[in-house]
């Protein structure tokens, strides 16, 4: 199946929602290549960046299902090549 190689930047404003974005992490965890979160104490956000390679369709659905979260804000990068896995 044709998978995409993106980068997802999280914006958390909303600690009240991390219990939900861990179970969404979770729950996509097979297509994540890697994550970084990073609290930024003086903003009193959290950033995550997330690697991943997935077919655009689950990238695409895991993203919307991030950015429905309240406080949190999600943007998805995506490389020019294709991969098959």
């Amino acid at each position: 199946m044709e998978t995409r190689v993106a980068v997802m930047g999280i914006i958390v404003e909303d600690t009240d929602s991390v219990e939900a974005l861990n179970a969404l992490l979770h729950d996509y965890g097979c297509y994540i290549i890697g994550r970084m979160g990073i609290p930024y104490r003086e903003k009193n956000i959290n950033i995550v960046s997330i690697a991943i390679d997935a077919p655009q369709d689950v990238i695409s659905a895991f993203s919307g299902k991030i950015g429905k979260l309240p406080g949190i804000s999600v943007k998805t990068a995506y490389g020019k090549v294709g991969t098959d896995g």
